[in-house]
């Protein structure tokens, strides 16, 4: 990995997996959606989903989004191999939050990516997140929100 363009593409790649992660966790689904190709694919294999194109990914990610109370997605730096204008790579992913309806959710997974440099930069052609971990247990915590509504934390 001497090469300065694959060192920048690397960069750029990262970036763009943190501004996934970001985009989620603000609410912003068009931002989320913008980081994918016209024609990406996302997949959630354990929830029997798929969705295809900035469109779908938007609804479903908005609608799935919209079931939250509060969620926190981090990602932490995997793998990336640059093949000229494409690239494939990993994420890991923790993630934690509670349900609307009641329910809790904590998992460790990983995102199976390629990629695709656009005119605008490195985007996501596909996303497959696989879970390796999950918890459904009751998060003993709080989120500020309860804390300022309730004056309990």
């Amino acid at each position: 990995m001497t090469d300065l363009q694959t060192i920048a593409d690397r960069v750029e790649i990262e970036a763009l997996r943190a501004e996934y992660s970001d985009a989620g966790m603000m609410g912003d689904v068009d931002r989320l959606a913008s980081l994918f190709t016209r024609d990406a694919v996302m997949r959630w294999p354990h929830a029997a989903l798929e969705v295809t194109g900035r469109d779908q990914i938007r609804a479903s990610v908005g609608k799935l989004r919209g079931l939250w109370e509060f969620f926190v997605q981090t990602t932490h730096p995997g793998m990336i191999q640059v093949d000229g204008d494409t690239a494939v790579g990993r994420a890991y992913i923790a993630e934690f939050g509670r349900m609307r309806a009641g329910g809790s959710h904590l998992n460790y997974a990983i995102y199976h990516d390629r990629y695709e440099r656009t005119p605008d930069g490195w985007k996501f052609a596909e996303r497959v997140y696989e879970v390796r971990y999950m918890d459904t247990t009751p998060l003993p915590g709080s989120s500020p929100n309860d804390v300022a509504v309730t004056g309990q934390g």
